[in-house]
């Protein structure tokens, strides 16, 4: 251990013990001077507790680069060179929350919604600017007004209109009716009913305004017990969207934690074959993950600092960790199980299907429970 100075005298100061060399035979201690300065003092806690020093990177290396070397070498009693998985893997997750984890603010940066709002009035622009032939189809001439001629422009692109505010969409809204009045047009009929489902949406941002809005309409037309339900919930899910986004961002190295179990219970039943025992499969996903976790902690920070106008880069290096885990998935399957290659391959695929939608029905289940908490 090199977080300290070794002592001459071969008396052990814990038990007592004659000791040969750096460690006492009976109790474990090492010996060494008790006299350290404070990095000494430091770095010797962390190396103690975690069981650190250079085992740190003897572990590291070739869990990344030799899937499968690490369990197999573990198992096989080969451990004084090797972190305790447990332990790496607590360590590997901590920083993993620290530095992955998206910041508590969902919100975009005044400088970012600066940038939205131009490119919005960027593409507004183009599509008044190529309007003439759409307007020519609809059979609206240049006979109308000036405020009902702009309000059909900009209610020829959906997503313009999405971005308007309740009042602009509303007044939009009522011109084109008022157009539709003087010109019977089908081709505008048809944009008039598409944009009043926008617009509806917009206004049901609130339960109680979706309320409202059902309080005007006919018997016919007002939702039944079982629809409104489920707008309530849309709603629901809608205004408190971020905030559980955030808390399963927050709450997903415990749920990868959790779900270890599950995930080597899925490796066993699909090579149970090999006769190994559960503890075996175990160990074997907990160093599958500690490596996710290590490859996450170098690319996905990478990717959030990296701008916008090299985000097809971001989504290259996305694509890389898929294809990374893929393989990693399947080689590490090959060497530990010792099964043929389309076997692995077909296992492979059923243990991230079961996984897969063991975590889907886990996040849905934790959403609820965060929007019941919330609300």
């Amino acid at each position: 251990m090199s977080a300290g100075k070794y002592r001459k005298d071969h008396n052990c100061l814990n038990c007592g013990f004659y000791v040969e060399e750096h460690y006492c035979s009976r109790c474990g201690q090492p010996n060494l001077e008790l006299k350290e300065n404070f990095w000494q003092f430091i770095s010797h806690s962390i190396a103690h507790y975690f069981h650190f020093d250079n085992k740190f990177f003897q572990t590291l290396v070739p869990l990344l680069t030799k899937p499968g070397k690490v369990t197999l070498d573990y198992l096989a009693g080969k451990r004084a060179r090797y972190i305790n998985p447990i332990s790496m893997y607590i360590f590997v997750s901590i920083v993993y929350f620290l530095v992955v984890s998206p910041p508590k603010s969902l919100e975009k940066t005044k400088k970012e919604t600066q940038t939205d709002i131009a490119k919005a009035e960027q593409k507004q622009k183009a599509v008044l600017d190529s309007i003439g032939e759409p307007l020519a189809k609809a059979g609206i001439g240049k006979g109308f007004s000036e405020t009902a001629h702009q309000a059909i422009k900009q209610s020829l692109d959906v997503e313009t209109f999405r971005e308007l505010t309740f009042k602009q969409q509303d007044t939009v809204l009522k011109n084109l009716k008022a157009t539709y009045q003087t010109n019977k047009s089908d081709s505008l009929s048809k944009v008039i009913k598409k944009l009043n489902e926008i617009h509806n949406i917009k206004n049901d941002s609130t339960y109680v305004a979706y309320l409202a809005r059902q309080k005007t309409l006919t018997a016919d037309e007002k939702d039944n017990f079982i629809e409104r339900y489920i707008e309530k919930r849309r709603i629901g899910f809608g205004e408190n969207g971020a905030f559980i986004k955030e808390q399963l961002e927050h709450n997903r190295p415990k749920q990868y934690f959790l779900f270890m179990p599950l995930m080597a219970l899925f490796i066993m039943l699909n090579f149970r074959k090999n006769h190994i025992k559960y503890l075996d499969h175990l160990i074997f996903t907990i160093h599958g993950m500690t490596a996710f976790f290590m490859v996450s902690i170098i690319i996905q920070p990478l990717r959030r600092l990296l701008p916008e106008s090299l985000s097809l880069i971001a989504s290259c290096l996305g694509i890389c960790i898929i294809a990374w885990i893929c393989w990693y998935l399947f080689k590490s399957l090959k060497i530990f199980y010792q099964r043929k290659t389309s076997t692995t391959i077909w296992r492979m695929v059923w243990i991230i299907i079961l996984y897969g939608i063991s975590i889907n029905i886990a996040e849905t289940i934790m959403a609820n429970l965060i929007f019941y908490i919330a609300t």
